[in-house]
């Protein structure tokens, strides 16, 4: 347990950080689920507005510094490739 003030002003921080960071994560993989669920159910036009909206949360995701930029453009070009296999 922090005894200094600064010590446990940086623990509510990182708490706060941390609580943050798992919203974001948490909206990312329900827009990245969504998508997939309207892939499977072979309604293209319903997942394309889920890919550019999961895509969308991810560079945000990314901006905010939750995930790596790279990561987050890695995980988008993944997903608009199995977009357009399926549809192919």
């Amino acid at each position: 347990m922090a005894n200094i003030k600064s010590a446990k002003k940086r623990i509510s921080v990182i708490e706060r950080k941390t609580a943050r960071n798992k919203r974001v994560k948490n909206h990312v993989k329900e827009a990245i689920k969504a998508f997939e669920v309207a892939l499977e159910a072979k309604d293209f036009s319903l997942a394309e507005e889920k890919l550019v909206f999961s895509e969308k949360k991810l560079m945000q995701a990314a901006a905010k510094g939750v995930f790596h930029k790279k990561m987050a453009a890695r995980k988008v070009s993944r997903l608009q490739q199995k977009f357009n296999k399926a549809k192919a």
